[in-house]
């Protein structure tokens, strides 16, 4: 094996033959899903949906009501305590739901509602595609590629696909909680790569997170990483289409 003097870190060791050889083409494509595909529906909305759950719509009508529950919210979330929360939150359904809930007790429209805010969070309805979604799955299933999702999620993702009605456009789902891992554990990627029956190297992973989504890179796969925007059109799905003729 050739050697350089900065080694590449990785978990995938390709032979000689394969690293001399043309990259194959990519014969299978892995999705993040929140951010990525899927996104939670706005803040104005889910909180009107959890004031009629419990009782408090009538409050989110005074004067700056929204915006101050945001305010609210990202003050808390810097708080140490809720910083730790946050850690491995993934892992387990019930590490999320209690991630979130100290999280929400810092905001006073939601404190004591946080049962109902939980609910409103894990609706299958609370998660919606991206404009693009869609289109680019459905292009990328006319073109052959199989596809996967590669998720830190604390609850079965797949309800989402289906209220959309996506699920079968995915030949397999790797998620968090399921697995006992986060990304970027290697472990997740190769494991996504194995379900689809694809090589790691034909494999294309795409998803917001330089850090947990290019984790990908470190074992065989590409990368490519959208920007983190909190997008209300398009996510610039079209743009694997181009990386995957």
């Amino acid at each position: 094996m050739i050697r350089t003097l900065f080694e590449t870190p990785s978990t995938y060791r390709p032979t000689a033959a394969e690293m001399a050889a043309p990259p194959p083409e990519v014969e299978a494509v892995l999705f993040d899903f929140s951010n990525t595909i899927f996104q939670m529906i706005d803040l104005e909305t889910w909180l009107r949906r959890v004031g009629e759950t419990s009782g408090r719509l009538a409050l989110l009508d005074e004067p700056g009501a929204v915006a101050e529950i945001s305010r609210q919210l990202r003050e808390a979330f810097r708080l140490p305590a809720v910083v730790a929360l946050q850690e491995g939150r993934d892992l387990s359904p019930e590490r999320h739901r209690l991630a979130m809930i100290g999280w929400w007790r810092h905001a006073d429209f939601l404190r004591g509602a946080e049962e109902d805010a939980y609910r409103q969070l894990t609706a299958p309805d609370a998660w919606i595609p991206y404009p693009d979604t869609g289109p680019t799955l459905y292009a990328l299933r006319d073109r052959g590629l199989r596809i996967g999702i590669v998720s830190d999620f604390a609850w079965d993702l797949r309800t989402h696909l289906a209220h959309h009605g996506l699920e079968d456009l995915f030949d397999g789902c790797v998620i968090s909680y399921e697995q006992g891992r986060e990304k970027p554990d290697a472990q997740l990627f190769l494991k996504a790569c194995a379900g689809l029956g694809a090589d790691p190297r034909a494999t294309l992973m795409v998803g917001d997170n330089p850090v947990r989504d290019g984790g990908a890179a470190a074992c065989g796969l590409r990368t490519y990483i959208l920007p983190a925007e909190n997008r209300t059109g398009e996510r610039g799905l079209s743009d694997v289409l181009r990386l995957v003729t």
